[in-house]
């Protein structure tokens, strides 16, 4: 058995590994237990009761997090003319064509996501082997194919978040750095499990959601009472 680091068995000390936690007190202890130089990303792992492998339990999003994920989003999009312009306007690091997808192509992918107005699909559906298997690819259901890619762009950029089920049933995502206030933190973790229990798809049957955990980029998982992740518990 692989030896367990000194800095990894203190952050797990204190931490009862089958309690659920309120939100509040977990967020508290994360913050806590966070000891490397660098501003971890928090983020929240649900364990849904859906099989991703059944088009009617399929789980897929996108939220608003009302206080940003608190990381620089480099955004590309798909346009030409005015559209492209708009994009530039709006603060997009990558607008593109048919220049956009020769890059793409060429193994240059240097963003985190990617908008298309709905004219350049056709072009765009070229590279789903590419950027589907990143969850890069544009699509309506998110509101990454759009005619305005100037909202689309703004959203990418304050915070937007997608999440899609995993085969395990898992949605997960970061959801704010260490460094923000608990409030925040808190505040934002809501606002992924109102998105996610919206989300719930017509074929999900018996408990939704299963397991709840947060955890920090290099500490340990705390589990969460499900209950005190509604807004109605912030109250």
């Amino acid at each position: 058995m692989a030896k367990i680091g000194k800095r990894i068995r203190s952050a797990r000390d204190g931490i009862e590994r089958t309690k659920l936690y309120g939100l509040d007190e977990a967020i508290e202890m994360i913050k806590g237990k966070a000891s490397v130089k660098f501003d971890e990303t928090i983020e929240v792992a649900m364990n849904l009761g859906v099989d991703p492998r059944h088009a009617d339990q399929m789980v897929r999003g996108v939220v608003n997090l009302p206080n940003g994920t608190g990381r620089t989003v480099r955004v590309a999009v798909f346009a030409r003319g005015d559209k492209a312009d708009e994009a530039k306007a709006a603060g997009a690091d990558i607008v593109g064509a048919e220049d956009l997808v020769a890059e793409i192509q060429a193994g240059n992918i240097n963003f985190d996501r990617a908008i298309a107005t709905p004219d350049m699909m056709g072009l765009v559906g070229r590279l789903g082997k590419v950027l589907g298997p990143r969850g890069l690819m544009p699509n309506p259901r998110v509101g990454t194919v759009t005619p305005d890619v100037t909202a689309a762009v703004k959203a990418s950029k304050g915070g937007a978040v997608e999440f899609r089920v995993e085969k395990a049933g898992i949605v997960h995502a970061g959801v704010g750095k260490v460094s923000f206030g608990s409030d925040a933190i808190a505040q934002n973790i809501r606002a992924f499990a109102d998105a996610v229990n919206k989300a719930k798809p017509s074929g999900a049957k018996g408990n939704y959601v299963k397991r709840v955990a947060i955890s920090s980029t290099m500490g340990p998982g705390v589990k969460i009472d499900p209950s005190t992740l509604s807004v109605q518990a912030s109250a």
